[in-house]
């Protein structure tokens, strides 16, 4: 194992009715003026909104309020937000809504913290915060973990750029976590979710080195219990033990618990879908569907070992005599696939629903490389033509 740090400062607030608590929390943690930020309509039509607000009237806190962030949230959106969060005074962002919401909170909070300076500069990667205002949530989808992670990503539609920043500055204070108001999403939605929490933990899980048999069983545990779920939802979407399961494994996939020890993770799967998503604006999670089974085969043989027990441990492959290593690695990868197509995922991109050409591959490899740095992965260093390869094998 490697030496680590473990820091997850968020207070969580778990259970039924929970969001009528906003208010006494925020007052908790020292907000005076706050900026509610949200997604959709349907925070408004379900009544959310309406109780969340009414929580901050009670604790006597003014607010702004600010909707219409979308899936893959624009830089735009967080500009909008600066304005109207210097225009009121506003010191506390707090999120209704998903991981797009509260990645755009962190972002507005970025900002509000070093006016001075442009934001997107975090995502380009040209400047380190010193600073943000906090940011807390009242969860609504479960899946990008931002409700406890210090990251963000934030897509500059004018450039097709979709970026992400991670600092420890913006690990929300609280996150508020009622499992009942993820009970009226999609199923698109809620399977979506659920394999971003796989993938979370898997890309801590393909690692080279530091591997630490309490974190291994804390991941496998918690990929075990999400597939578990992920079943049950598809076909009982108001099971309220499947929704609590699903939203507490969001928020442990991704604050760092299942990456203790390690070398810090591969992640080269999540960078190949940022490309996609800021290109073709798909879903985040069906995105990583449709491309990890052409990563794993493309990168199994330079972490043979991490495949195999992943293949036995999550997906239950019995090993028979005439198997070799490979053969279980590659049965626990098609056992993989067919856990996504009985949950409604894609394994590849015409699943997806797109057909990049081989000059949109280029273009997507070529920007890949730039936001990593050149390289990206942990179970494989992949380099440009490596990236490009996956893209065409996920077609």
């Amino acid at each position: 194992m490697f030496d680590f740090s473990y820091y997850t400062p968020t207070k969580v607030v778990f259970g039924r009715g929970t969001e009528n608590q906003a208010g006494e929390l925020i007052r908790q943690f020292g907000g005076s003026r706050v900026l509610i930020h949200y997604g959709g309509e349907s925070a408004v039509r379900s009544g959310l909104l309406d109780r969340v607000k009414a929580s901050l009237d009670a604790a006597g806190l003014p607010y702004a309020v600010l909707g219409g962030v979308v899936p893959n949230p624009h830089l735009g959106k967080v500009r909008e937000g600066i304005a109207l969060a210097k225009e009121h005074g506003v010191d506390f962002l707090l999120a209704v809504g998903g991981g797009s919401v509260i990645d755009s909170a962190k972002a507005i909070a970025y900002a509000l913290a070093e006016p001075e300076y442009d934001v997107w500069e975090l995502f380009a990667h040209t400047r380190k915060a010193k600073a943000c205002l906090p940011v807390a949530s009242v969860l609504t989808i479960a899946a990008a973990g931002s409700e406890m992670s210090p990251s963000c990503v934030i897509t500059n539609e004018k450039t097709g750029e979709k970026r992400a920043y991670d600092d420890d500055l913006s690990r929300p204070k609280f996150a508020i976590m009622n499992p009942e108001l993820t009970m009226t999403l999609p199923d698109y939605q809620t399977e979506s979710g659920c394999t971003d929490i796989m993938m979370h933990t898997m890309e801590r899980y393909f690692t080279q080195g530091g591997n630490m048999e309490l974190t291994d069983e804390l991941a496998e545990g918690l990929l075990r219990t999400v597939m578990k779920y992920a079943e049950i939802l598809h076909t009982d979407p108001r099971n309220y033990e499947a929704r609590a399961e699903i939203m507490w494994a969001g928020s442990l996939a991704h604050n760092g618990l299942t990456g203790c020890g390690n070398d810090g993770g591969d992640f080269a799967t999540h960078m190949l879908e940022h490309e996609l998503g800021g290109m073709f604006d798909v879903t985040h999670g069906a995105g990583l569907a449709a491309l990890w089974p052409s990563w794993a085969r493309y990168v199994m043989d330079n972490d043979l070992p991490r495949f195999v027990r992943y293949a036995e441990k999550v997906m239950g492959v019995v090993r028979t005599e005439d198997m070799s290593d490979r053969d279980v690695a590659l049965e626990g990868v098609a056992r993989m696939e067919d856990f996504y197509h009985r949950i409604g995922m894609p394994v590849n991109l015409h699943e997806l629903g797109i057909e990049p050409t081989e000059e949109q591959i280029r273009a997507l490899a070529e920007s890949c490389v730039r936001a990593t740095g050149g390289h990206q992965g942990s179970a494989r260093v992949l380099y440009g033509e490596d990236m490009a390869n996956i893209y065409r094998m996920a077609r």
